[in-house]
């Protein structure tokens, strides 16, 4: 008995977290990075759901009169609605026979009111739109939903594009240093020694009339990531000269480990989570640029449909007083963005090694 108490039994050992689970740990501390996870979490449902047709599928039909007013604004009188619907009543209306108009003036007076009623009843049919329609009576709302997926696709494939390029050639540049450091350095220099918007006008217009890389989002894809890699490249750059003179990498050289294995299987763990912050920042600022290249004409075709799309046309519309689209696609963004910048600094502050 005595023995038993001089030798208690250990306590298991415990498994020390990792980067990542104290990352996490940390996250679900930050209430605006939660808030901001879950904004956009919604956003890729979103853009999921429109690009398997579960919601938005028929975005591109006629919901009601052109620009019909929104909800909130039912009581609001639309008077291209009255309009275009009095026209349609009154293009069929029969022909009136100018030698009988005295006995066909009480139908003067009956083709008045059918076209009073149907201008109502196309009025009234127009104001279920959430957010009104556009000049086609399509559901601007819905076209916002539809957007979504253009937009946030592009900003996620140009961004993860160019973060395995930035990357890639970043871990090149650091690790090998030499002449690979030199001629990486010198592209790096040439891409950035020209204004960032004007390189991706000048790429826009190129794959445009080349028509090289084809049409669609492809061109769009290309060019953000093409353009956008020299960020994430100078950072991941820094950090494999930083990396590659430490201990553990030298423990690796010591057991026979490879170049590839020490670059990618060591350090890039270690520096990943620079990676991951750029991927989240370049989201934005590709989502941002989208919708730009798209405003000029640079972008999507005309038979997709995305923000940038809805606010080249409602540039127009603002003309005649119909802000809605605008409100739609521009509040869209809005908040995806502020969003995603929100969850980039809490995921910043997250992986930061210092906080461990």
């Amino acid at each position: 008995m005595s023995a038993v108490l001089r030798n208690p039994p250990l306590p298991p050992m415990q498994e020390s977290p990792g980067l990542w689970a104290l990352a996490w740990r940390r996250m679900r501390q930050d209430t605006v990075g939660m808030v901001s996870l879950v904004i956009v979490a919604i956003f890729l449902a979103m853009m999921a759901g429109s690009y398997t047709g579960l919601i938005a599928k028929d975005w591109n039909k006629e919901k009601g009169v052109s620009y019909a007013n929104p909800a909130f604004l039912a009581g609001a009188e639309n008077l291209e609605a009255r309009s275009m619907a009095a026209k349609d009543a009154t293009a069929k209306a029969p022909p009136v026979d100018l030698s009988d108009i005295d006995p066909l003036a009480p139908r003067y007076k009956e083709w008045e009111e059918r076209a009073a009623r149907i201008a109502v009843t196309e009025t009234k049919r127009a104001e279920v739109l959430p957010f009104g329609g556009d000049k086609w009576g399509r559901d601007v709302l819905q076209k916002a939903i539809k957007g979504s997926q253009i937009s946030i696709f592009v900003g996620l494939s140009a961004a993860l594009l160019a973060t395995f390029i930035g990357t890639m050639l970043g871990a090149a540049a650091g690790y090998w240093g030499g002449w690979a450091n030199d001629v990486l350095e010198w592209v790096y220099n040439v891409f950035t020694s020209i204004p960032y918007i004007l390189l991706i006008l000048a790429f826009a217009a190129v794959a445009t009339a080349t028509g090289k890389f084809g049409k669609g989002i492809v061109p769009i894809v290309l060019i953000l990531s093409l353009t956008g890699w020299t960020g994430i490249y100078r950072l991941m750059r820094a950090e494999y000269i930083k990396h590659s003179n430490r201990e553990y990498v030298k423990a690796a050289q010591a057991i026979g480990a490879s170049n590839w294995s020490r670059m990618f299987i060591h350090i890039l763990p270690n520096v990943s989570h620079v990676a991951l912050v750029q991927l989240s920042q370049h989201v934005v600022g590709f989502i941002k640029a989208e919708v730009i290249l798209s405003f000029l004409g640079f972008g999507v075709p005309v038979d997709m449909v995305s923000w940038g799309t809805m606010l080249a046309e409602a540039q127009n519309e603002l003309v005649i007083g119909k802000w809605w689209q605008l409100f739609a696609a521009g509040a869209s963004m809005a908040i995806l963005v502020t969003a995603f910048s929100l969850l980039t600094d809490s995921m910043r502050d997250a992986l930061d090694p210092k906080l461990k």
